[in-house]
């Protein structure tokens, strides 16, 4: 009789042992297969993210099982890195908290708001739609002196740590605080030394930016231009011809060659027909293309073109009759080429 309750007693006690043990396991054990990232939407259930997690949990039903001990019901929409063999508890948790990870987020030189909308949707959760009108904000605009069209000079390229998460207003703030901070004291000197305001440097960078692709050769172009401008010459590039006809034709218009009829273009930004600077930047520059600004070659070109023997570059000139035999050179290769748009 006594072997038999405690055959019993041992039962019970092995029964629940193994009873423990799973509970156990469903919240504390190892759930998670791999490492992932976890993107969670605003509008996900609990339901959505069981979906999710299903080809990287061993029980994704045991998920929901453990929210529901904790009385858990609204995951915080977030970017989470999920590593493996968290648990469910710990999945519970962190979503519960909301605490997601930030990651990386860049952009290089865009040539339109729109483009940098869409560049910036590709990596936060907020679409370009939202993010265009963030942009746009009248009252922002009006308070910093800006405009639809030189709004585009306070996004300086380079990589920035958000949430995935981040409205457009807090994605905005950022970069108009970066933007400051990328005018420090020194660059704000070196402009002033230049006659230049901020803003003018960025519309030259921008022209620099768009009329040489080569880092090397941006200072010596930004000299030339300055050069120009100190003598109160017509700039004549070629970018901003190209940007007017873009404003009047469509952004995705191809423009491969500029014609002589372009140059009558009636623009603001047609500075073959107008001295001085454009009205706003023509595109996003980059870094190298402002510094390159601040920083010009001091040397007495005043033209150049393309140079045909090392596609790429130019053909500086100092004298008119020089640069006439580069253009002429030029325009042959470009009709050999078979270029006439």
């Amino acid at each position: 009789m006594n072997k038999k309750i405690i055959y019993i007693l041992a039962f019970f006690l092995l029964l629940g042992g193994i009873l423990a043990y799973n509970y156990y396991q469903k919240i504390f054990g190892k759930a998670i297969t791999k490492d992932i990232e976890l993107f969670v939407n605003s509008s996900d259930s609990l339901i959505d993210v069981k979906k999710k997690l299903e080809d990287f949990s061993r029980s994704p039903e045991t998920f929901l099982w453990v929210a529901s001990k904790k009385n858990f019901e609204k995951p915080k929409a977030g970017r989470y890195l999920v590593k493996e063999g968290m648990s469910n508890n710990d999945l519970v948790n962190m979503l519960r908290s909301g605490r997601q990870t930030p990651l990386k987020i860049s952009f290089n030189n865009q040539d339109t708001l729109e483009k940098l909308a869409g560049r910036i949707a590709e990596q936060i959760q907020a679409d370009s739609i939202a993010l265009l009108e963030t942009f746009r904000d009248r009252e922002f605009l009006s308070k910093n002196n800006l405009t639809e069209k030189s709004v585009l000079q306070i996004f300086i390229p380079d990589t920035y740590e958000f949430y995935w998460t981040v409205s457009p207003e807090k994605f905005r703030t950022k970069m108009w605080v970066a933007y400051k901070r990328f005018w420090n004291e020194n660059r704000l000197k070196k402009a002033q030394k230049l006659g230049l305001t901020k803003d003018q440097v960025i519309t030259l960078a921008s022209i620099v930016q768009k009329e040489t692709a080569q880092n090397s050769e941006r200072p010596t172009v930004a000299g030339l231009y300055l050069n120009r401008l100190e003598k109160n010459w017509p700039l004549q590039a070629d970018p901003t011809i190209i940007y007017a006809i873009k404003q009047l034709k469509g952004q995705d218009y191809v423009v491969k060659r500029v014609l002589t009829v372009d140059l009558e273009i009636n623009s603001p930004y047609n500075t073959y027909k107008n001295t001085g600077l454009p009205p706003t930047l023509i595109s996003m520059p980059d870094v190298s293309a402002i510094d390159a600004v601040l920083n010009a070659e001091d040397h007495e070109y005043f033209y150049m073109c393309v140079n045909v023997d090392k596609l790429g570059y130019h053909a500086f000139a100092k004298s008119l009759a020089q640069h006439n035999r580069n253009a002429e050179k030029y325009h042959r290769w470009l009709n050999k080429q078979g270029v006439n748009r």
